[in-house]
């Protein structure tokens, strides 16, 4: 029985979009299983945090919105809304941070800090940049971006820095600038 072509087409047309709107409900079935949602365990507004070791304050953290992923395989809490936090050091001299905004990292306990990061001492050392880790367990503070380092003896710029959350050890990397030098 030979069929007309028409009709070959036809049929052809009929099949494959039978399959396709089939084959549709099907698909987003399966995306459906794939899909994990990425929602934090917990949400807050107005946080102030403060950490305490054998009973004395070695820091307070306050941000106007915190997301806790907990509970996700590599946790990690998020500061969308930028972060104020002031660290204390075992004589309770104190190292100032601001940064736009902040991840902090549960399994590794490194904070990333982002935008307009500000880090002042006590004693008046300031350093700026836009991205900056701090290795909690370490106390150290590093980056590879540029940064503007002022004390007394000057401003000096340049790109990646390393140093102690006391700032007594500084280690920084294609500086520039203008200090006073010991002699």
């Amino acid at each position: 029985m030979n069929l007309p072509k028409k009709y070959i087409i036809n049929a052809v047309t009929v099949l494959a979009v039978t399959l396709f709107f089939g084959c549709e409900s099907n698909f987003k079935e399966v995306q459906k299983i794939n899909f994990s949602e990425f929602v934090p365990g917990s949400d807050n507004d107005t946080v102030d945090i403060k950490y305490t070791d054998s009973g004395r304050i070695t820091g307070v953290l306050k941000s106007r919105k915190m997301l806790d992923y907990s509970n996700l395989e590599f946790p990690f809490t998020e500061f969308p809304k930028g972060i104020d936090v002031t660290l204390y050091d075992k004589k309770q001299k104190r190292t100032f941070i601001k940064a736009n905004y902040a991840v902090s990292y549960k399994q590794t306990g490194i904070i990333d800090l982002q935008g307009k990061v500000k880090i002042t001492s006590e004693t008046g050392q300031m350093l700026e940049t836009e991205q900056l880790y701090f290795d909690q367990k370490n106390e150290w503070f590093y980056t590879e971006r540029k940064f503007k380092l002022t004390d007394a003896k000057g401003v000096s710029n340049g790109q990646g820095i390393d140093f102690s959350k006391d700032f007594k050890v500084i280690n920084s990397q294609r500086i520039t600038g203008e200090l006073e030098a010991n002699e």
